[in-house]
């Protein structure tokens, strides 16, 4: 029997096409990503190279059409919508570039909320889910203001109460899409910081970024370009030839 540990994930030639009426657009083709458990891996390449779309298929948000996807060692690519959100409240802990807290709640009810929803032998007393937000929210530095609500906290403040939000069920992987994109650079570093410290202390961790100084904090650095993973050096070639195209195109439109 082998003793080679199995990786958290597996994505083995995972595509996506998008279908209209007039046209089909292949979002991603032939993606193969392992990423092991207490591994930070960044995931970044030019707009519209199918970052976002790929982490939308590792969270469960959206379905591959093709290939396969092993989570803990379940395939869990061609699950139905229901068993989808089961596992993904259990096991995938999210940040957004846009926060997504509810205005209306405060800073404690916002992180509670992901365990309020779990059935079954997940479910927690009310008196577990304080002590685990009150936990996560110590870890992030907000507990001082558990009270507050959204509209009370700065951006940086509001995206360490996602991360909060994103942790409190322990997940077995954070992602977190852009979480420095609607942050100016001091808010953006400080939570680029967070990240690093979770992922110290146990976590694992996928991001997406557009951003190369922060994709460089990462383990390990996975570039996609036009729906594919390339290694750096053709990254920058096609980055280069996609340049020199549109240069080429300027000179024709002005000759």
């Amino acid at each position: 029997m082998s003793n080679i540990a199995q990786p958290l994930i597996r994505l083995d030639a995972i595509s996506k096409v998008f279908y209209t009426e007039e046209i089909e657009t292949h979002a991603l083709e032939g993606v193969h990503v392992d990423i092991n458990k207490g591994e930070y891996v960044s995931i970044s390449g030019p707009s519209g190279c199918g970052k976002s779309t790929l982490l939308a298929i590792l969270g469960l948000l959206d379905t591959p059409t093709g290939g396969t996807y092993v989570l803990n060692g379940h395939k869990v690519h061609d699950l139905g919508a229901t068993e989808r959100t089961r596992i993904r409240n259990r096991e995938i802990g999210f940040v957004f570039q846009a926060f997504n807290l509810i205005g209306d709640l405060t800073v404690f009810d916002n992180v509670e909320l992901p365990l309020t929803y779990r059935g079954g032998d997940h479910v927690m007393s009310r008196t577990q889910r304080r002590e685990r937000v009150l936990e996560v929210l110590e870890q992030v530095g907000m507990a001082h203001r558990l009270k507050h609500y959204p509209a009370q906290l700065s951006g940086g403040q509001q995206q360490r109460v996602a991360v909060a939000r994103a942790l409190v069920g322990k997940p077995s992987i954070l992602l977190a899409d852009e979480p420095t994109g609607n942050l100016d650079s001091r808010n953006g570093e400080a939570v680029i910081s967070l990240l690093n410290d979770l992922h110290r202390a146990g976590s694992t961790i996928c991001m997406v970024t557009h951003d190369a100084r922060y994709a460089k904090f990462a383990q390990r650095c996975v570039f996609m370009f036009d729906g594919r993973v390339v290694d750096e050096e053709t990254l920058e070639r096609l980055r280069e030839e996609e340049k020199e195209r549109e240069a080429g195109q300027l000179v024709r439109l002005s000759a």
